[in-house]
């Protein structure tokens, strides 16, 4: 089984891809491990594309969690038994990121790089709120819905994620 875990920041991807590949026994690849190098300096292009399709060459089957439209998304979603689309409002997803920052403060999560340590800046704000809530990221995730409807799984909130993940047990 292949399953792609895509969405807003602070919806809960990274958690929801933890407990897919537990449950699923399948290994996980978290994009912000691709994306970051420690002390959050971003790694660059040539790199981040290769760990990713030397991720997919190496796994039949699989969990990835983030969104990162340049890093092989057309071929992942393709490739994906399973999308789930976490769309949790605004707010919702700020309070998300804010307990994370309170749970990890001056650590790092276990989906994160190790050198990055959680943090909550206004700029990471801007991007719960706004900037990566932007027109384009809603037509792609629209898009994959009307592209894939029979494997797209989309979750708003937090009581649909909860029933969806009692259909795991």
């Amino acid at each position: 089984m292949k399953i792609a875990v895509i969405g807003y920041s602070g919806s809960g991807k990274s958690t929801l891809a933890q407990r897919l590949g537990a449950h699923y026994a399948l290994p996980v690849l978290h994009l912000d491990t691709v994306q970051f190098l420690p002390g959050w300096r971003e790694r660059d292009r040539e790199s981040k594309q290769e760990l990713v399709w030397n991720f997919l060459e190496q796994h039949v089957e699989w969990v990835i969690d983030g969104t990162y439209p340049k890093l092989h998304y057309e071929q992942r979603m393709e490739a994906a038994d399973r999308i789930v689309l976490l769309l949790f409002p605004p707010l919702s997803a700020l309070l998300r990121v804010t307990r994370r920052y309170f749970r990890y403060r001056g650590k790092n999560r276990p989906d994160m790089t190790e050198g990055c340590e959680e943090k909550l800046d206004g700029e990471f704000i801007r991007w719960v709120l706004w900037k990566g809530r932007g027109k384009k990221q809603r037509e792609r995730f629209a898009a994959l819905q009307q592209q894939y409807p029979d494997k797209c799984i989309v979750l708003k909130n937090q009581r649909q994620l909860d029933r969806y993940l009692k259909t795991l047990e």
